[in-house]
């Protein structure tokens, strides 16, 4: 099979100084203990247990009886007598011993005592000390046994009722913005045009934001406009959302960033007043830039009724609507957004004076991956063998978000095998990751299943190493990577920005050489070239009604750019008849035909040159370029090199 490389600010308060960090807690990070019921039972129970150890230790004074008392006093054994309220507290003359005694109600001490037949002569051998009942132990022995349940019973009300009332607030809270904001002063998150390689025409289009936003009265005296709404379009991973943070970095202005979707929820009316919520806050913090990444969540086209348009979402982005013509001259917001769908965008969203400057960013060329590569390498050692150029060129089609994990998952690799610089043969396996998959090491083929994928790979690699517009062979593999049992990989000399019809017609042919391989060798046929059919069909279909390349149906496009989409299939606008629509079958099949027509041509003509690459294939799994060229040039065929690729097209068009 042939694979090709694919193309808040909280309480709406802006803070005067900078930022603060803080800890945001997440909706499943646990509370801490003493901020649950079960701290707030163990802590009651604690202070039970202390109390119980206070009462206990109270209370290990003897207790006697008035009568026990009255004895003592006419034996002379006591010698001080302290009252505090009903309570005795009798001291005797030996030892100090203490004793307690509970003294009547509303009847004098010395009354009881002469009551319980002690002599008035006794009386005025000891003393009679009365004591007030204050200080904290004794309020605190006596309350002690109401207050603490109290307590406790108020503080776990308190506690539920809090709980209960932050999952209910929330609520409340949908119409605050969730934007997440950098400030200028935070050095960490900056980003500058510096961190951003290539997109370079991009960049002067934003140098332009950036000077207005540094000194917006040069615009003004002259009567110019800055355009309110900058709109970022580009593959996915082509660096939209570093982008417009560079801008806010260049500028030094806060940076307000929110996804399309986090506008809508369900409840109606909650999106209009985020936005709301959204621009006033960046009012509030002007100079700002307002950055909404993947905008056609909200920004599609309106009354549509398909694709999950409803109310809210209209709403939503009739609220950006009119927050965008609220705009004054001098309020020095500006709103960037990001898509990778601009044709699906409501026309009033496009119009002048909303999202008026359109920046378009590119996949990287070659110079352009090479600077990527370097910024993304800046904190990797290399080994001495490492040559980014050589990465660049075998990397055509790669975003910068492809990149990255590029060099990342060649660090991984020279961390796993217990090396402490990244080498060359790392950058080259994970490039071969990063568009395949990993290798399938337990995917074992059996000696049949192994035999037919090398020469179906073998067949298209020497189909595309025939035909002149098709591009060279970088390498070839039968070892199963994600979900290919092999792989011929084919990089073009150079990045092409335009694609001509003879190389549609040279890779439907390519495409088709294992197909033609398989059945040529062994007679029959597997479910191998599936993706190859499925892919050089599609190619052939769209030559003939998207690109006017069919000289029977001539330059008219019958399709458009994409079709929609209802219940998760594609539904494409046919406006054509049936007739024609027979025609365009016809005109594919036609294509198929001579395609696999030119590659059974090659694969019996060089029948030889086939068998020696399967062969070798079989031996070795993997074959480079250079052994790879070795190969047929040993048999005639000469490789494709750039200076003679490039004169090869030039005669032909002659």
């Amino acid at each position: 099979m042939d694979f090709l490389p694919k193309n808040k600010l909280k309480n709406n308060k802006v803070p005067e100084k900078g930022p603060k960090e803080a800890v945001k807690k997440g909706p499943n990070q646990p509370k801490p203990f003493w901020n649950s019921a079960a701290g707030i039972l163990f802590a009651f129970i604690v202070l039970m247990i202390i109390y119980s150890f206070i009462a206990e230790s109270g209370s290990k004074t003897p207790i006697i009886s008035l009568s026990q008392l009255a004895n003592d006093v006419s034996s002379g054994l006591v010698s001080n007598i302290t009252i505090r309220g009903d309570e005795l507290e009798v001291e005797y003359i030996k030892a100090n011993e203490i004793k307690k005694a509970k003294k009547e109600d509303a009847t004098a001490l010395t009354q009881t005592l002469v009551n319980y037949g002690v002599p008035l002569a006794k009386l005025n051998t000891f003393q009679i000390e009365v004591k007030s009942e204050t200080g904290f132990g004794y309020w605190f022995l006596n309350l002690a046994p109401f207050l603490f349940p109290l307590i406790f019973i108020l503080i776990l009300v308190w506690l539920l009722s809090r709980q209960v009332k932050g999952a209910g607030m929330q609520a409340f809270t949908f119409g605050q913005s969730k934007a997440r904001i950098t400030f200028p002063s935070d050095k960490k998150q900056r980003v500058t045009f510096k961190d951003v390689a290539g997109a370079k025409e991009a960049k002067e289009e934003l140098k332009e934001i950036v000077d207005f936003l540094k000194s917006p009265k040069k615009f003004l005296d002259i009567g110019a406009v800055i355009p309110k709404g900058v709109l970022l379009m580009g593959a996915p991973g082509t660096g939209k959302t570093l982008l417009a943070r560079a801008v806010a970095g260049e500028a030094g202005v806060a940076f307000f960033s929110i996804s399309g979707s986090e506008f809508v929820e369900m409840f109606v009316g909650v999106g209009a007043s985020r936005v709301r919520d959204l621009f006033k806050m960046a009012k509030t913090a002007a100079p700002a830039i307002i950055f909404v990444d993947e905008i056609d969540a909200v920004g599609r086209v309106r009354g549509g009724g398909v694709g999950g348009g409803n109310d809210e979402r209209e709403q939503t982005l009739n609220q950006i609507l009119v927050e965008m013509d609220g705009f004054e001259q001098n309020e020095k917001v500006i709103v960037m957004a990001a898509t990778n769908r601009p044709d699906v965008l409501d026309p009033a969203l496009l119009r002048p004076g909303r999202f008026d400057r359109r920046v378009t960013i590119d996949l990287p060329d070659r110079n352009d991956r090479v600077e990527i590569l370097k910024i993304h390498s800046a904190k990797k050692p290399f080994a001495e063998d490492v040559n980014l150029n050589v990465v660049a060129e075998r990397t055509p089609g790669f975003s910068g978000a492809d990149l990255y994990s590029l060099m990342n998952e060649a660090a991984i690799l020279a961390a796993r095998e217990n090396r402490l610089k990244v080498a060359q043969f790392d950058l080259i396996r994970s490039i071969e990751k990063v568009m395949l998959g990993p290798e399938r090491k337990s995917h074992i083929l059996s000696v049949e299943e192994k035999e037919i994928t090398a020469y179906h790979e073998a067949g298209h690699a020497l189909v595309a190493s025939v035909l002149p517009y098709a591009d060279p062979v970088h390498k070839i593999s039968i070892i199963s990577r994600g979900r290919a049992a092999g792989y011929t990989l084919k990089l073009p000399l150079e990045d092409r920005k335009l694609q001509s019809r003879r190389e549609f017609l040279d890779d439907i042919a390519m495409s088709l050489g294992g197909y033609v391989a398989e059945k040529m060798i062994f007679g029959d046929l597997t479910t191998g070239p599936s993706n190859d059919l499925q892919v050089s069909t599609a190619l052939a279909r769209d030559m003939v009604t998207k690109y006017g390349m069919s000289d029977k149906m001539g330059p008219v496009a019958l399709e458009g750019a994409g079709g929609r989409v209802l219940f998760g299939r594609g539904m494409d606008d046919r406006e054509f008849s049936e007739r024609v629509g027979s025609e365009v079958d016809a005109e594919v099949s036609r294509i198929m035909s001579e395609a696999k027509q030119k590659a059974e041509d090659i694969l019996t003509k060089h029948r030889k040159v086939l068998d020696a690459i399967a062969v070798k294939l079989i031996e070795v799994e993997n074959i480079e370029q250079a052994e790879y060229e070795t190969i047929i040039m040993a048999f005639g065929i000469q490789p494709k090199k750039k200076k003679e690729f490039v004169s090869a097209k030039q005669n032909a068009s002659l």
